[in-house]
């Protein structure tokens, strides 16, 4: 399978401190779940469970891990930190996504 997220060398510095911080074997989950104001939303989780039939993206630090039922709503998507005015967060520049909602983290197809 190929990968179908990117994640940019913002967003791998930002997740590779994170999960320095939760200690060995901690990884980033996103995930798509139904809700939000836009019928989807992310959800950015630390786990160390790891599926046999998980996306697994590695980038410097960084591991991220996708669930089967995620990744077609994710396909093409570039998960990147921004840290600006209004706070720091990852943002999900998603191809799939017909709109989204102001805070970014729900969307429809």
């Amino acid at each position: 399978m190929t990968a179908a997220v990117t994640i940019t060398p913002r967003a791998a510095r930002r997740i590779g401190q994170i999960l320095q911080n939760e200690g060995d074997g901690a990884k980033l989950r996103i995930s798509v779940e139904g809700g939000g104001c836009s019928g989807f939303q992310y959800k950015f989780d630390v786990e160390r469970n790891q599926a046999d039939d998980d996306l697994v993206i590695e980038r410097d630090n960084a591991v991220v891990l996708v669930d089967p039922a995620s990744v077609p709503f994710l396909a093409g998507s570039e998960v990147d930190f921004v840290d600006d005015l209004i706070g720091a967060s990852f943002r999900v520049v998603n191809p799939n996504a017909t709109a989204s909602c102001g805070c970014g983290t729900s969307f429809s197809i």
